[in-house]
């Protein structure tokens, strides 16, 4: 690290060892302690660590030193001095040595600056450290994410290239508007009307170099989509992107499983699962956690209590729904805690929600029946699910809505306790699991009356499946409403893909599936299921009739996977030049406007709106 570069040794290299030596560093000043009538001292800092330097009364730089001001860059001449036993600082690498100045270069002298560079003892509002980003990226957190990030990356590239044959390809960024999911940002060009778009992700291009015979791909992707921002989400993003022909699910997952495993030394964390990494259902995962992308780092799972509860509730219901009632048990909670709870149900409007209190005696405290008390204790005591301190919450609703509500609480819940040092969940342990067995369709969050693609349109359904999907679609149609809002009845009447999403610590961090590679079927799927014009999608039909092979894939999302080795909430804290949370980037204050112009080579005019 010190080659190619002016400077004889980094600031965070210099040991005992080197006592005596003559060194030049290069750095920004970190931190300046003065002495009345006495000497300073200086702490440099580089991307590399901090070095403690000395500076005499009687130094010729003394007095050029003296007005320096933090966050300045220096370069420097000196001489390694080995630190008096009783002046070592034990809470840095160089701690045992200091840096006697001889000569200083002024790089570059920092005006105040209006953040701090610090990773402890100082907060700084997120919009203020995303506008002067440049200034927060000096942090050592930030640094040691971004430089776990490239190694991870590098890690990565060498197993699908070396140990697992891929070819690592770039595809097209600038593409064509295309029904696939999410909202696109669109990019006009000077031809009139002409626009392309930004890909979402390179799942087309991807197939089609099956088609063309790659056989393995993959690459580092770009990936664009005109969706809000919030904190594990960025309007563009990078995944991990890949494809396999002549594959099935397991073939995918376990090379996922065998590359993680590989790379995980560089992480400096323990991983807790072995391989196979375990398997879960949509439908199990949706009734015993209330999420498909269940933490199961702790235990609180939902319990179906229908048979004792169900008619306690005023429930909405119409002649398709099932009223179901669900209910988790929260170990220790406190009556300061209800109103907190019930705060968060309202908040959300999230449905309906009664708590009980499992009194030291064994009593139970709550507006409830006694025949509903007999009822539960039984089911409940059966299954050793409860003891006496416990905090018991009920829900009832139609079909799995309570256990959406109850796989909400039982994060929100786990955040209480941890915050009261009741800890669940440990941020040094790493489980991964698969969830599987989605649906093929579902209906729109936004219409009823809309059906649209679990995953997305190429995903293949099981092979059992296929044959209703050309004999009955309209009987298709009718499964996916009745199965949206039960997950009970998806493993019955509900068409399965062939989709698999990898979830690490609750958190989404890929999914895959194995694709369509047969022209009718695909046909099928976008003209009679689905409803949209096939001809928009002609290139990858025309692949599909060109010999395409059975074939598929998966995209890591790797920011989200980064931010959760990194122990971060936030995606922010693992990208360099991360968008806010409302999708701008306080930087460079992009987005912006552009001159009338400028839009005119575009053909395109700006239509200003008014009001009354």
């Amino acid at each position: 690290t010190a080659k190619y570069c002016s400077r004889s040794h980094t600031c965070g290299q210099l040991r005992k060892e080197d006592a005596g030596q003559e060194v030049k560093l290069y750095g920004w000043v970190r931190h300046i302690r003065r002495f009345v009538n006495g000497p300073f001292f200086l702490t440099l800092h580089d991307a590399y660590g901090s070095t403690q330097l000395f500076v005499k009364k009687t130094s010729p730089v003394y007095n050029i030193l003296e007005k320096l001001s933090v966050e300045s860059v220096i370069g420097i001449t000196g001489t390694v001095n080995a630190r008096p036993e009783n002046m070592i600082n034990k809470d840095m690498p160089t701690g045992e040595i200091e840096v006697v100045v001889d000569n200083v270069n002024i790089v570059n002298q920092a005006e105040e600056l209006p953040i701090q560079v610090s990773d402890k003892g100082y907060k700084a509002k997120d919009e203020l450290k995303l506008q002067y980003r440049y200034v927060d990226l000096r942090s050592s957190n930030l640094q040691q994410n971004l430089r776990l990030r490239s190694n991870i990356v590098m890690a990565m590239r060498k197993f699908l290239i070396d140990r697992a044959g891929f070819a690592e390809v770039e595809t097209p960024t600038l593409f064509k508007r295309t029904p696939e999911g999410a909202r696109e940002f669109l990019v006009p060009t000077r031809q009139p009307e002409l626009f392309y778009t930004l890909v979402q992700s390179p799942q087309q291009f991807k197939q089609l170099l099956m088609v063309g015979g790659l056989d393995r791909y993959f690459q580092f992707a770009r990936c664009y989509r005109d969706e809000d921002s919030r904190a594990d989400r960025q309007p563009e993003f990078t995944q991990l992107d890949l494809e396999m022909s002549f594959v099935n699910q397991y073939d995918i997952q376990s090379l996922i499983e065998d590359m993680i495993h590989d790379i995980w030394p560089i992480t400096g964390h323990k991983l807790s699962t072995p391989i196979p990494f375990p398997r879960m259902s949509f439908a199990d995962a949706v009734t015993k956690y209330g999420s498909d992308k269940p933490d199961v780092r702790f235990d609180m799972k939902i319990h179906d209590i229908t048979e004792a509860v169900g008619y306690l509730f005023d429930v909405d219901s119409s002649s398709k729904a099932t009223v179901k009632a669900s209910m988790i048990v929260i170990p220790g909670g406190e009556n300061k805690e209800l109103n907190q709870i019930h705060d968060f149900v309202d908040k959300n409007d999230t449905g309906k929600i009664t708590m009980l209190r499992i009194r030291e005696d064994g009593s139970w405290k709550g507006n409830i029946s006694s025949d509903f008390q007999l009822k539960l204790k039984s089911q409940l005591q059966n299954e050793k699910a409860i003891k006496p301190g416990d905090l018991v919450i009920l829900s009832a609703g139609v079909n799995y809505k309570p256990n959406l509500l109850l796989g909400k609480l039982r994060l929100f819940c786990a955040d209480l306790l941890e915050a009261k040092g009741i800890q669940l969940r440990d941020p040094n342990e790493f489980k991964f699991l698969w969830v599987e067995d989605f649906p093929l369709f579902t209906l729109n969050d936004e219409s009823d009356s809309m059906i649209e693609s679990t995953h997305h349109p190429f995903t293949a359904p099981v092979a059992e499946d296929v044959n209703i999907l050309f004999t009955d679609p309209l009987k298709v149609s009718s499964a996916i409403y009745l199965c949206t809002h039960n997950v009970i009845l998806i493993a019955s009447l509900s068409v399965l893909g062939q989709h698999y999403d990898l979830v690490l610590n609750g958190n989404e961090v890929g999914g895959g599936s194995i694709r369509v590679h047969d022209f009718n079927l695909q046909t099928q799927i976008f003209e009679k299921i689905l409803k949209v014009n096939a001809s928009q999608f002609k290139h990858l039909l025309k692949g599909l009739k060109s010999g395409c092979p059975p074939h598929g894939g998966i995209a890591l999302g790797f920011d989200r996977f980064m931010a959760v080795l990194c122990n971060s909430s936030s995606l922010r804290d693992v990208i360099a030049f991360p968008k806010s949370a409302s999708g701008k980037d306080l930087l460079t204050e992009a987005p912006s406007t552009v001159s009338n112009e400028y839009l005119s080579e575009y053909h395109i005019r700006s239509l200003s709106l008014k009001t009354d």
